[in-house]
């Protein structure tokens, strides 16, 4: 009874440490990827797709902790499986990947025409979709704090849009102005879709949910969005000009 509370013990710290590491991977990559994006549109740069394609570019990282929890099984069993995804998991997380793909373009669009305190605005009303959806796909109930933040955080961006004039940015047109706005209100539309959908697919997958599982449905999720920014920088030429700036 002691061995097995010390490991019970040892999986919920476990759970703990990994729940706080991806906290704080979470908390400064929301808080610098919005301020590199945004700065490379005001040093001139002008590849949409490129910059959409790097949100989820680097997601071979997913691949070490993978590796190391394979390892870490096959020290505590005989197990050789490398994957637990099942052919039907994996097709919803390619298809929720492909939507995040161009959720990143419309995210994309919004930072290089807004300035990052408007986006990160706008982008935080992802709150009153991902309620609105959540409560039509799971059956999520709402709260009095649940309703008042997104309450609060709609009629932000409302103010934002009718005092367009006070944060444009110097020579940009009404027209790329409110295209960013209405592109990054879609892109918070379509991502507070995409958590809901994730929630259903893990409800739906009939797997247990792991931690590894999780990866694997991650790493899908971002390589399927990371190819459909890919074919986007194929059409519009984004890779001739990147080499091209390189030489």
């Amino acid at each position: 009874m002691e061995v097995q509370a010390g490991a019970t013990t040892t999986t919920a710290a476990m759970k703990r440490v990994f729940l706080i590491i991806n906290f704080l991977i979470l908390s400064i990559g929301n808080c610098g990827g919005p301020l590199i994006m945004r700065l490379y549109f005001v040093r001139g740069g002008k590849r949409i797709w490129f910059s959409s394609w790097l949100e989820t570019g680097g997601w071979p990282l997913i691949l070490i902790p993978l590796l190391v929890s394979y390892v870490l099984r096959r020290r505590k069993t005989t197990s050789t499986q490398l994957f637990f995804m099942k052919p039907r998991l994996f097709m919803a997380a390619a298809v929720i990947g492909t939507f995040t793909g161009l959720d990143d373009y419309l995210y994309a669009y919004g930072v290089a025409k807004l300035p990052v305190s408007t986006s990160s605005l706008l982008i935080a009303t992802q709150l009153a979709f991902t309620a609105a959806f959540a409560f039509l796909l799971v059956r999520q109930k709402f709260t009095a704090y649940s309703v008042n933040a997104v309450v609060l955080l709609t009629v932000g961006a409302v103010v934002l849009g009718i005092h367009a004039n006070g944060d444009r940015p110097q020579g940009e047109s009404d027209k790329q102005y409110f295209l960013g706005f209405f592109l990054t209100l879609a892109a918070a539309a379509l991502y507070g879709l995409i958590l809901p959908l994730v929630e259903l697919m893990y409800l739906k997958a009939g797997q247990p949910l792991t931690y590894a599982l999780v990866l694997e449905v991650q790493m899908v999720m971002c390589l399927f969005a990371t190819a459909f920014c890919t074919v986007g920088m194929i059409i519009n030429k984004d890779f001739q000009v990147i080499i091209r700036d390189i030489k």
